[in-house]
């Protein structure tokens, strides 16, 4: 007797175990290809963002599903696509590669190595386009992220699991910003991802180089897209990035990922749209560019301690055209963001590089994450420094001057000057806690504005070498002691008199006299 019954098992058994691949894709033909630009007719079941594959081995994304027709952008081989070619479904979103492989390693978006070396061997993927954590799985930012740069980590601290957007002219030092906050994370145990989205390939060989140079390219992965590369690959640049960093987020680990730059970004996404022709809104942009932005820094999160606890730290750089901070894009990512880090193209030129302009400079998170001892310092810093600034702005109609107003014109030059740091010279905690201290002392009376940089940098080498033991005192997690405040000050007192001399006597007995003439 034949048992029906277990032939019918068996069957289902078979069809259960058949691979999704193995089953019937849509196909369809190209109608138009042009810009990297082709509409398929015939294509049926084509979802949003779905990856296609063409004849020949290349790759499309569907972002236009209309009646009679599906538009796509290709990744490469545009050229070599033409009219009539075959195309097919992959019921697949894009995958990104991951793993702890990508670390040291020059990715493009897609995942494949630009960098010469060994082919990847990670079998782990991640889609691009994925959900930002939910409320309950978020916790409180409460973790300070150290850039090294005093007068961001003194007046726009930035917390681990925030996003604070980095925006100003062209040539105002951005990337520098960005690129010292990566170096700054050596032994912090932060992995860092830089995603290029459209820069010129020289500008992101020179960046590589400072990496690898500072042995940053151990913790480093970088996403790169130059201005070369096809517009939907720049497009894609910042959400694969987004996607490793999720990897690592997921896996409880802190995570910094810099996008250099979003301005380009949302122009190869406007690009793409025009050619798709799609309805263009306000400076010709389509009408969903904010969600582009939102949909992907809101990926950027602090979790919960019961969901790992990792995090994802966001520096977006956005480029301005003549200061216009009300542009379009620039409010628009100001909007998603937790706060901006805004650089003044007046302020460069001067020589007060960082060129932060401290009144439209604001983190709305990351005072909750500053480190006690920063934060008992720098109170004050930022109010000082607005003042001295309206003086300085009155003093240009010219008037006779008390000894009182010169005194804090003197003052606030010198600590504009104390707040210049040179590129790759990252202070930690202990060097920031000791120029703050002496910057808001008395004692800075004693030290010409001309030599206040140079002072700084000398006065903590002269610790370094001599005084190692005070630098070791200084717990940045507890409030500076009145007794180690004085012990601060002494050393300092007893460098000045030592490297300065004469200058500091004659400096002490002409007062801030030539306040007058800096401003």
């Amino acid at each position: 007797m034949i048992d029906v019954s277990a032939i019918g098992k068996k069957i289902v058994e078979t069809i259960n175990k058949i691979d999704e691949n193995e089953k019937e894709r849509s196909c369809g033909q190209i109608i138009y290809s042009g810009d990297g630009i082709i509409r398929i007719a015939g294509l049926r079941d084509v979802r949003y963002n779905e990856l296609l594959e063409v004849r020949g081995g290349y790759h499309a994304l569907a972002l236009n599903l209309e009646e009679d027709c599906v538009g796509a952008v290709v990744f490469s081989g545009e050229d070599k696509i033409s009219y009539g070619d075959l195309v097919y479904s992959t019921g697949k979103t894009v995958q990104m590669k991951v793993g702890e492989e990508l670390l040291g390693r020059i990715v493009n978006p897609l995942g494949d190595p630009m960098d010469g070396l060994a082919p990847l061997q990670t079998q782990k993927t991640r889609p691009v386009e994925y959900p930002a954590p939910s409320i309950m799985e978020r916790g409180k930012v409460n973790k300070p992220l150290q850039t090294g740069i005093l007068a961001i980590d003194s007046m726009i601290p930035i917390g681990r699991g925030q996003r604070e957007l980095i925006i100003g002219d062209r040539q105002t030092g951005k990337t520098a910003i960005a690129v010292d906050t990566i170096l700054n994370q050596k032994g912090e145990n932060v992995i860092c991802i830089y995603v290029s989205i459209g820069q010129k390939a020289s500008s992101l060989a020179k960046i590589i180089t400072t990496l690898r140079n500072a042995g940053a390219m151990a913790y480093t992965c970088v996403v790169c897209s130059t201005a070369d590369d096809a517009v939907p690959l720049q497009y894609l640049a910042p959400y694969s990035g987004c996607a490793l960093a999720e990897y690592f987020m997921y896996q409880g680990k802190d995570v910094l990922i810099v996008y250099d730059d979003l301005s380009k970004h949302a122009v190869a996404y406007r690009t793409m749209s025009l050619l798709l022709k799609r309805p263009a809104g306000r400076e010709a942009y389509p009408g969903d560019v904010f969600y582009l932005h939102s949909r992907l820094l809101e990926r950027s999160a602090k979790l919960s301690e019961q969901s790992g606890g990792g995090s994802i730290t966001a520096l977006p750089i956005v480029e301005t055209l003549a200061g216009d901070i009300s542009a379009y894009i620039p409010t628009n990512v100001i909007s998603i963001t937790d706060g901006q880090i805004y650089l003044e193209n007046e302020l460069f030129n001067s020589g007060v590089r960082p060129a932060v302009n401290v009144g439209l400079s604001v983190s709305r998170v990351g005072g909750s994450a500053q480190r006690p001892a920063i934060r008992q310092i720098s109170g004050q810093l930022r109010v000082n420094l607005a003042q001295y600034r309206e003086l300085a702005i009155f003093m240009q109609f010219g008037s006779d001057l008390d000894s009182e107003t010169q005194k804090s014109l003197s003052r606030g030059a010198k600590m504009t000057d104390t707040l210049k740091q040179r590129q790759y010279l990252n202070y930690s905690v202990q060097d920031m806690v000791i120029l703050l201290i002496i910057s808001q002392s008395d004692l800075v009376d004693k030290i010409p504005e001309k030599k206040m940089t140079a002072f700084c940098e000398g006065l903590l080498d002269y610790i370094h070498v001599n005084q190692a033991d005070l630098s070791a005192s200084i717990d940045p997690d507890q409030k500076v002691s009145d007794s180690l405040r004085q012990t601060i000050l002494k050393v300092a007192e007893d460098y000045i008199n030592c490297s300065m001399g004469d200058d500091a006597e004659a400096c002490s007995a002409a007062g801030a006299g030539s306040a007058v003439g800096a401003v």
